[in-house]
């Protein structure tokens, strides 16, 4: 585990996404941090594919089934 050190503006960019979203603060930026990840990884999917991408490893590993 390490600390990260971000913009007071970013921050609070966070904490505001993370109160809507139902998220910890901490939550909230792993989740930007992995789909922006995934996003430049995969610059030709949308963000909607990237999440339903996700959904399915989830799934594989859990064994459920994804719509």
């Amino acid at each position: 585990m390490g600390l990260v050190k971000i913009d007071d503006g970013l921050h609070e960019d966070v904490r505001r996404a993370s109160a809507v979203m139902c998220r910890s603060i901490n939550a909230q930026a792993e989740f930007w941090m992995k789909i922006g990840m995934l996003a430049e990884a995969n610059p030709t999917l949308a963000f909607t594919d990237i999440v339903k991408m996700q959904l399915q490893t989830v799934a594989i590993e859990t064994d459920v089934e994804v719509a």
